[in-house]
């Protein structure tokens, strides 16, 4: 009887945290529908885009991909908006990719803390 009970807490804790912490063999429900997703952003991207594009956009990816999601959502929702006239050559892609740039550029600075470093010259002459 006990067993028992120790079981089904272990079966309930272990799908809390499979829950908790997205384990892909989890829902099956939920991987498709992620599927289907991927599968429709991807047809939108090939109706919207030229081969060229699509290819500089899947190298993008590849090196950074939350910039080339960014630039998926931003081609995407002007597709549904209707503000694309047509198919979306590499030079439109370029100019998008640094209009999104901007939107997300992250400011640098360098600050040099100098500091005086006693030479070994400088060490002879004080004693």
């Amino acid at each position: 009887m006990e067993d028992e009970k120790l079981e089904a807490l272990r079966k309930q804790r272990l799908a809390e945290l499979q829950a908790k912490h997205g384990d892909p063999s989890g829902d099956p429900t939920q991987q498709e529908a992620k599927q289907r997703e991927a599968e429709m952003r991807n047809s939108i991207l090939a109706q919207v885009l030229d081969q060229a594009a699509r290819a500089r956009l899947s190298n993008l990816a590849l090196v950074k991909p939350e910039k080339a999601k960014a630039v998926e959502n931003y081609l995407i929702q002007m597709a549904r908006f209707g503000q694309l006239g047509g198919k979306v050559s590499e030079q439109g892609l370029i100019e998008i990719l640094e209009k999104v740039s901007q939107q997300t550029e992250k400011k640098t600075t360098v600050k040099f803390n100098r500091r005086k470093v006693l030479d070994s010259d400088e060490e002879e002459e004080e004693d």
